[in-house]
């Protein structure tokens, strides 16, 4: 763990948040009791007698008590089904050598507190900007959904003047890493006393023909963004993906902090996902979570 022991932040993991499937088997058991006792519930509210075991039970005086009581029992009902449906959809991927497939890049796994951590840095043979510089996910075939993951970026000791921490994802990713959109960070510009380099906190780009020189030539402030971001904290991403969409959230952002409207490889592709960096970036991620779409 040499790597991480002269982190200045804390890198303590979240306990893994999937369902398991025992726990699959617990909701369905607490799901039927829900059930059992909405039945018991229906009851006839002039009689009092339960319309489905025939057990005697106090009259209800008002007639909609009878509804009001089985509409707050579906409700927990439907609210536990959709929770159990949409974890087990979510797919939290295991950070593990066996699970990645460097490409330009070198990488560092450890594990800690039973949660790996990934450290990435760029090929220094590698010299232009852009390029396809990232850890590939192995099977994974994204198109539409979300992908959330947490990075923390440093500089390396060789890093350039003009060096921002380059640090994101990489997502729709063909079978040759010939073609893939991308949206990372530059967490240095994030407080920078300069206000354009803050408006370029933030970065899509799409490899071969859009890099992010040509975009914003062509389209000025576009395809860039501000957020406040810095190095050595962990940074919480989450990028959401619909056709020719894509928006970013960071950390606990209600609303998106980059936009993008015209996703160049097409509404159509669909490819693996990967973690990017960039020139004298020391990259980490963890927590990463796949959660595909129609």
């Amino acid at each position: 763990m040499t790597f991480l022991q002269d982190m200045n932040v804390s890198i303590f993991t979240e306990k893994n948040n999937m369902i398991k499937p025992a726990t699959f088997v617990l909701l369905f058991f607490v799901m039927n009791l829900f059930w059992i006792k909405a039945k018991q519930l229906y009851v006839d509210h002039r009689t009092g007698n339960d319309t489905n075991f025939g057990i005697k039970a106090q009259p209800l005086k008002d007639p909609f008590k009878c509804v009001l009581y089985k509409m707050k029992n579906i409700k927990i009902i439907l609210f536990l089904f959709l929770f159990a449906a949409n974890s087990a959809y979510s797919q939290k991927i295991n950070l593990d050598g066996s699970n990645l497939v460097p490409n330009n890049v070198y990488m560092e796994i450890d594990d800690l507190h039973g949660e790996s951590i990934v450290r990435v840095v760029k090929d220094s043979t590698v010299k232009e900007a852009d390029e396809p510089t990232f850890v590939r996910i192995k099977n994974t075939n994204f198109k539409n959904g979300i992908i959330e993951v947490e990075v923390l970026s440093r500089l390396l000791p060789t890093a350039s003047p003009t060096g921002r921490g380059f640090i994101g994802l990489a997502f729709r990713i063909n079978d040759m890493n010939s073609k893939f959109e991308s949206i990372y960070l530059r967490p240095t510009n994030g407080r920078a006393e300069d206000q354009v380099r803050r408006n370029h906190s933030i970065q899509y780009f799409s490899y071969p023909d859009y890099k992010y020189d040509r975009l914003r030539k062509e389209n000025p402030e576009k395809y860039e963004s501000y957020a406040d971001m810095g190095l050595n904290e962990w940074i919480r991403m989450k990028i959401e993906i619909k056709g020719n969409q894509a928006k970013l959230f960071l950390n606990k952002d209600k609303y998106p902090s980059l936009i993008v409207n015209d996703l160049k490889q097409g509404a159509d592709r669909s490819g693996a996902v990967g973690l990017f960096v960039d020139a004298g970036t020391d990259g980490y991620f963890r927590n990463l979570k796949i959660t595909p779409s129609n």
